[in-house]
């Protein structure tokens, strides 16, 4: 990565503010990688950040590792760590698709879900709140739609559902690190169990479909305004 004026800039305002060598590096790179000074694609050479930074390599190292945690950063085998690419264009395209499936799974699910499915839902929703690894957190929040999905007894719709979660997910890393979306997140999933407990399937369903493409429409409305600076 050729270092440029703007990371430059950046090293020399975050440098006092934190704590440790790695939290240093992260955080300054994260902002880099948010705000566009680092474009997507960018390749994040592992011994040019360490000059760049004034810092070995290890805490670089590990500071791309946490960037990858949070979808901002890809490894390749042959390239190394490189910045993600994630666009508007594709993050609006899977929440269509998420938008058309999960309500339908849900609906079809909701009369046989049990109170252990539910009960199941509400500790994942608790496991997410203490999470603080955004990986893992990815990975709570698609057991929980699938929890509630899971008594549709349709598969393919469900291999499907799950096929976008998945592609979803390094979205939802994204915005919880660029738009601090995961507060407002968890109460729509409390919410939306709540109408589960309940059994209102109508009300149940308008708020699977408004958290999918509410959140889709903020993502996306951040990404073209990335795109377009």
């Amino acid at each position: 990565m050729a270092v440029n004026d703007g990371l430059s800039r950046l090293v020399a305002r975050a440098q006092p503010r934190h704590r440790t060598t790695t939290e240093f590096v992260e955080a300054t790179l994260r902002e880099a990688i948010l705000s566009g000074v680092i474009a997507p694609g960018t390749p994040l050479r592992q011994e040019e950040l360490a000059e760049t930074f004034g810092v070995s390599r290890m805490p670089v190292r590990e500071a791309l590792r946490q960037l990858e945690a949070r979808a901002l950063a890809e490894f390749h085998p042959h390239r190394g760590a490189v910045v993600a690419e994630i666009s508007a264009a594709d993050g609006a395209d899977i929440g269509a698709i998420r938008m058309a499936l999960e309500p339908i799974a849900l609906r079809l699910s909701l009369p046989g879900l049990t109170a252990a499915d539910l009960d199941q839902a509400e500790e994942l929703i608790a496991e997410m709140d203490g999470e603080a690894d955004p990986g893992r957190m990815g990975e709570l929040n698609r057991r929980f739609h699938m929890t509630l999905y899971a008594r549709a007894g349709r598969p393919r719709l469900l291999a499907l559902t799950e096929q976008h979660l998945l592609a979803a997910d390094r979205y939802l890393r994204f915005q919880f690190a660029a738009l601090g979306y995961r507060p407002r997140s968890q109460d729509e999933h409390r919410a939306l169990l709540a109408a589960c407990r309940a059994g209102d399937a109508d009300t149940a369903c308008r708020l699977v479909t408004d958290h999918v493409g509410q959140a889709a429409e903020q993502l996306t409305a951040f990404l073209e305004g990335r795109e377009a600076g």
